[in-house]
């Protein structure tokens, strides 16, 4: 007979395994492994999660980002010939970790939408002190194992300034 531990005389060595202890301390053994295997599906989805939420997030500071550049160049472009072209580059340079097929691009002068250079152009060179605004858009797609936990997410974020 082996003594449980170095540090219980023989005697409490005979009792302990008179009474069983010593059967119930090798049959829970595995007990630790038992509930790590119920408890890892739980850590994993959790990490997941997190994962997910930080790209969600960096999307969202991608786009804020865009905006603002946008914006800036918006402001900064009355004597420029191009100034919808140098816009959408600036917020596309602005996103480089976003795809450009999937980034949404609204040019605001004085309250009116604008869609080319030439009527851009037009607006800016009319409106000095005039409010300018961009406004950027994205889909986002929180999506773990094929479950989009976010359905028809838009990131969206619309800087303004006046038009210098």
């Amino acid at each position: 007979m082996r003594p449980v531990s170095r540090f219980i005389s023989h005697k409490c060595a005979a009792i302990a395994v008179e009474w069983g202890v010593v059967d119930i301390a090798r049959s829970i053994s595995g007990v630790a492994l038992v509930e790590f295997a119920f408890a890892l599906p739980v850590l994993l989805m959790m990490m997941v999660g997190m994962f997910v939420f930080g790209i969600a997030l960096h999307d969202y500071l991608a786009v804020t980002n865009a905006a603002e550049a946008g914006a800036f160049q918006l402001v900064v472009s009355r004597g420029d010939n191009t100034p919808w072209t140098d816009t959408t580059n600036a917020v596309y340079a602005a996103a480089p970790t976003l795809p450009k097929s999937r980034l949404t691009v609204d040019i605001t002068v004085n309250g009116t939408a604008y869609s080319s250079d030439a009527t851009c152009l037009t607006a800016l060179n009319s409106a000095m002190g005039a409010p300018a605004s961009v406004k950027v858009s994205y889909p986002c797609s929180a999506q773990v194992l094929h479950i989009s936990y976010l359905q028809n997410c838009t990131l969206t974020a619309t800087p303004s300034g006046r038009i210098q």
